[in-house]
């Protein structure tokens, strides 16, 4: 470290009180070693290897690369996330699709792959264990009810039987009509507080041959499923919900245990079979459903949850149920930050195939033991299903630090001129201090004299200039004597409360990186800013227990990542500030020559979108604010015509930062006197070559 009394004048009493050499004072950067960085480090410092396996890696290029068929994917199938994100933003008249950032990006290969390998662990475990019966998945569509997600999921899911979940009535209502293109006997399981409309919903469903189990979820609800089902001449397939004793002590597991939100108790069990005896439906009870929690964080937790929930199941076989069915529920989790920790809410320490496989034994174990049949196996794993297939990209738009501007030998010798008293006195000191190497004294009366100059600009005696090289010179010793905050403050064009809610909400981390200039070693660290009024609105905590993110230094666009979350992310999200949702593209690999196709784009919710979200009426606006461009623009045609299209345009665009020319709305006149602005870019809304189905414009004109 240099010594700081190379940068005082040996003479501490003023003037000048120069410092000599000013700058050089400084200590120097330690040597990047660019040259040597590598793809693979940058996997490292990221935790790549870890939470990204086997769907994400870096690539010889520096980017991330998309792995859509995980551990089968070819070497030529790889899609450089790069490329997507460039196509997908690029302009109409480039070859791009013209969405604008923040962009969704959803890889239905990495779907399909994820459902076809949580069917084959558990088609093995049964295999290798002699079990004798089969598994089969529902999706619980409340982590994620997006039209495509749960199309995709019914479609690649039927041939194994596949399902779905729904936990309210209009999640119960895009079930049915999505499993109409189902498995036949895929289980459509009706979970959540039900009131007659939801039950006589599901008895519909039965009466549609759609395969449905009304879960009981409170006592109560067993009157109306009978009563109900009388009315509309339905036997209706019962389930019920057992509160267990087995707990999950993470965040996750809070509705577990005999306190839990949901399920009945082992008396409302009986009470619930001995109705049942009484109207003489207890064969209608098949399925007993349960849930320790999501997360669950080790196969010992889990398989003491499932072998008390397969004794609850012989029982009910015991007490002359007709029962079939055994579903374990949600609580298969995914290891966010790649650590395989069995401590953490973000990790977890099994693999796919061990979870399975502890699963069938703990209910085969019960089952043989107690003489039962084995029931068929279903699992609710909605988080384990679509947290991979589903990435947000944003772009940094500018970084800030603390640091404050260096000031000259000149600038200093004015501002020194100016102190009296206290704050000379702490000047002299520091000095003195300085050039006998005592660091920590010296940064003590730097501190000092910044407070009274602090003091006297408050009293008014002291002139912002002076206040600023106060700043400066306390931040040369705090760099010198290596104390100095290298943090910098990453701003993002994003919404964290839309598109990151469970960071702000309950503290969930996800794997955030750069998906480019990986090649490249990171010179800063930073956190990471987004775009709302709010103070919340910052990501300062990241995987590793880190506190700040290492980041690249901004040279033209730079794109980042947020990975596994794919699940609640986009249901959760708010409208604070009124910032919408981002924009969505579907991606599916294909033997062309960027390994990519578009199949799907949606641009995000326009401004005028969020606005109706809030009761607002757009149009209504715009002609009010259209009338008072009028009032002020003092008759000039060309004025209030241009002023006109820029708020038109603004009501049609996104609430986030855009490029200035983005606006492509035109005026024109319709025959009379009436004005529509409309878009003039002849592609917007239209098919590409590698794009099927992209929205029109959502507001395409408006009457002035």
């Amino acid at each position: 470290m240099p010594a700081l009394g190379c940068c005082v004048d040996a003479a501490v009493s003023p003037p000048p009180y120069a410092f000599a050499g000013w700058d050089s004072t400084l200590p120097a950067p330690p040597p990047t070693n660019a040259a040597a960085w590598s793809p693979a480090h940058s996997a490292m410092l990221y935790r790549v290897d870890g939470w990204g396996e086997p769907y994400f890696t870096v690539n010889s290029n520096g980017n991330v690369s998309v792995r859509p068929y995980g551990a089968d994917t070819l070497a030529h199938q790889e899609i450089d996330l790069l490329k997507v994100v460039k196509k997908a933003s690029d302009p109409k008249n480039s070859g791009g699709l013209g969405l604008q950032l923040p962009i969704v990006v959803r890889f239905p290969d990495v779907l399909k792959n994820r459902l076809e390998s949580l069917q084959s662990c558990f088609d093995f475990a049964i295999q290798s264990q002699g079990y004798e019966a089969h598994y089969q998945g529902v999706y619980p569509v409340k982590c994620n009810q997006d039209k495509f997600v749960v199309e995709d999921i019914v479609n690649f899911g039927s041939g194994f039987r596949f399902g779905l979940e729904a936990g309210s009535k209009p999640e119960l209502l895009l079930a049915m009509s999505s499993l109409c293109n189902g498995s036949p006997e895929g289980l459509l399981v009706c979970n959540g507080f039900k009131d007659v409309e939801y039950i006589s919903l599901a008895l519909i469903a039965r009466k549609l041959h759609l395969n449905t189990v009304i879960v009981l979820e409170q006592e109560e609800e067993l009157d109306i499923v009978i009563n109900v089902s009388k009315k509309l001449g339905v036997r209706p397939v019962i389930g019920l919900r057992a509160k267990l004793r087995t707990k999950h002590s993470g965040h996750f597991g809070s509705t577990s245990g005999e306190k839990g939100k949901f399920g009945l108790t082992t008396t409302q069990i009986l009470r619930v079979v001995k109705k049942l005896q009484q109207y003489e439906m207890l064969d209608c009870l098949q399925l007993l459903h349960f849930h320790i929690g999501s997360q669950i964080p080790s196969t010992s937790l889990l398989a003491d949850g499932v072998g008390e929930a397969a004794q609850v199941y012989c029982e009910l076989v015991r007490l002359g149920a007709c029962m079939r069915v055994i579903d374990i529920g949600g609580g298969l989790g995914i290891d966010y930050d790649g650590s395989k920790s069995q401590d953490s809410d973000i990790s977890v320490g099994y693999s796919l195939q061990e979870y399975a496989s502890a699963v069938v034994e703990a209910v085969r174990t019960v089952c043989d033991r107690k003489g039962v049949k084995h029931p068929v196996m279903c699992s609710e794993s909605g988080r384990a299903i679509v947290s991979h297939h589903s990435i947000l990209v944003f772009e940094a738009v500018s970084a800030s630090s603390h640091d404050s501007n260096q000031i000259s030998s000149h600038e200093l010798q004015c501002f020194v001129e100016r102190l009296t008293g206290e704050a000379l006195a702490d000047y002299r000191n520091f000095s003195a201090a300085a050039i006998r190497g005592e660091y920590d004294t010296c940064l003590l009366h730097a501190e000092n004299l910044k407070q009274r100059c602090v003091d006297q600009f408050k009293e008014g005696s002291l002139e912002i200039e002076h206040l600023a090289a106060a700043d400066g010179l306390c931040e040369l010793v705090s760099k010198a004597i290596g104390v100095s905050d290298p943090i910098h403050t990453c701003h993002v064009n994003l919404s964290i409360f839309t598109s990151i809610p469970d960071f702000w909400g309950i503290g969930q981390l996800f794997p955030i990186i750069p998906i480019h200039r990986l090649d490249e070693k990171p010179s800063a660290r930073g956190i990471l800013s987004d775009l709302t009024c709010d103070s919340d609105g910052k990501i300062d905590k990241f995987i590793g227990g880190e506190s700040s993110l290492p980041l690249h230094k901004l040279e033209g666009p730079y794109y980042m990542g947020m990975f596994l979350g794919g699940a609640y992310e986009e249901a959760l999200g708010g409208f604070h500030n009124l910032f919408g949702g981002p924009s969505v593209v579907r991606v599916s690999q294909s033997d062309g020559p960027h390994s990519f196709a578009a199949t799907r784009a949606m641009p995000g919710p326009s401004c005028g979108d969020v606005l109706r979200v809030m009761q607002h009426e757009p149009e209504l606006m715009f002609q009010t604010l259209k009338h008072r461009v009028e009032e002020f623009a003092n008759g000039d045609a060309g004025s209030i015509m241009a002023l006109t299209n820029g708020i038109a345009c603004s009501f049609n665009n996104m609430p986030y930062l855009a490029a200035a020319d983005s606006c492509r709305l035109t005026a024109a006149v319709n025959g009379g006197n009436n004005v529509y602005y409309y878009c003039d870019d002849e592609s917007f809304g239209s098919s590409g070559d590698s794009v099927v189905g992209v929205e029109e414009e959502q507001w395409s004109y408006c009457l002035a």
